[in-house]
């Protein structure tokens, strides 16, 4: 089936509900006012009948929603389905919700690379939404804030190479991750030895540590997380020519993930124009004033929208380059707020 018209005031189901993505779309949903007619909440069976706490959105109150077991059934009459549940059920319940059809925004990396589905951040390529199929991807979290930072860049001078290290969040692997950083913490300070530390959430003891692997590990040893950054910063910046090499690194801070950055351009790029295209791009904060220790910092930006950059500077490493520093919440701007923002690009 095509997708219906949408309608200015559109119904709304969030699968997944239960999770901390979940939960970020519902707070999302109310901080932007989406003009939602409806809002349903859908997680798996165990969950079904759990209410959970809502502030309200559009022509929806505040109070609660009733959690439903997600079904093919459950998309009849949804207009937008957000989904933060993982790449099979997304991929199990896609005709459903095409059927029905709703737009499928999707937070899992079931169908980001895709040829008939969008990777969209609407800071730097909104247009490709026009294109969609019934199904529109969100990118990687960590891809996400360093294509906010890229693109008024881009603008300047074209990039040619792009090399990232990136300072991950505990919670970028979900809640019983940022529990497990919690515990182990406790745990460590109270004198207990690393080899009684519980560890399930990440492959090493995370307190205090810095874990050189996020995803699962390929045959070029380089991690699928570093993989994704490679080929969605391509597909989202609209040039297969830009070369980016990456390490991912997991670290025990609880929300918001960092990312040193070197830029090469084609051709010259000054730190004043870098740092006055960032200030005035969309989505971004400049927090650039080293005289006066600013720049941004993981540890204070939670729960913030934008993407903060800071430390911008010359790296004369090659002949036309760059550094910056970028901050941003993954589960905000990395996860629920970009996909909101994608429906409210759908929007009539």
């Amino acid at each position: 089936m095509q997708t219906k018209k949408m309608p200015a005031n559109p119904v709304v189901a969030i699968a997944g509900a239960t999770g901390a993505v979940g939960a970020e779309f519902l707070q999302v949903l109310h901080d932007l006012d989406f003009p939602a007619s409806e809002v349903r909440a859908l997680a798996s069976a165990r969950s079904a009948g759990k209410k959970l706490a809502f502030a309200g959105c559009g022509q929806v109150p505040a109070g609660e929603l009733v959690v439903q077991e997600m079904t093919p059934e459950s998309f009849g009459g949804v207009d937008i389905a957000l989904f933060s549940c993982g790449a099979e059920r997304s991929k199990e319940f896609r005709q459903a919700v095409v059927d029905a059809g709703a737009v499928m925004i999707d937070n899992s990396s079931a169908f980001r690379m895709d040829e008939d589905v969008p990777l969209v951040v609407p800071e730097v390529n909104p247009g490709d939404v026009a294109w969609h199929k019934g199904v529109i991807a969100n990118p990687n979290c960590s891809t996400i804030q360093m294509v906010v930072a890229l693109k008024p860049l881009h603008d300047l001078a074209r990039i040619k190479r792009v090399v990232v290290s990136t300072y991950q969040a505990a919670s970028g692997a979900g809640a019983p991750a940022m529990a497990e950083l919690y515990d182990q913490t406790r745990a460590f300070l109270d004198g207990t030895p690393d080899d009684e530390l519980e560890v399930s959430a990440f492959q090493h003891r995370i307190a205090f540590n810095c874990i050189p692997h996020i995803d699962k590990f390929l045959d070029d040893d380089s991690t699928k997380e570093e993989w994704k950054m490679v080929v969605e910063t391509k597909k989202i910046m609209g040039d297969e020519g830009i070369k980016v090499a990456a390490t991912c690194v997991r670290v025990p801070v609880l929300r918001c993930h960092g990312e040193a950055v070197n830029v090469e351009f084609a051709s010259e790029v000054g730190v004043d124009a870098a740092r006055a295209a960032l200030a005035a791009a969309p989505g971004v904060t400049l927090l650039d004033d080293v005289a006066n220790n600013v720049y941004p910092m993981p540890g204070l930006l939670a729960g913030t929208n934008d993407t903060y950059v800071g430390r911008v500077r010359v790296d004369d490493t090659v002949e036309h380059g760059l550094a910056l520093w970028v901050v941003a919440d993954q589960i905000r701007k990395g996860a629920a707020l970009n996909a909101v923002q994608i429906a409210q690009l759908l929007l009539p």
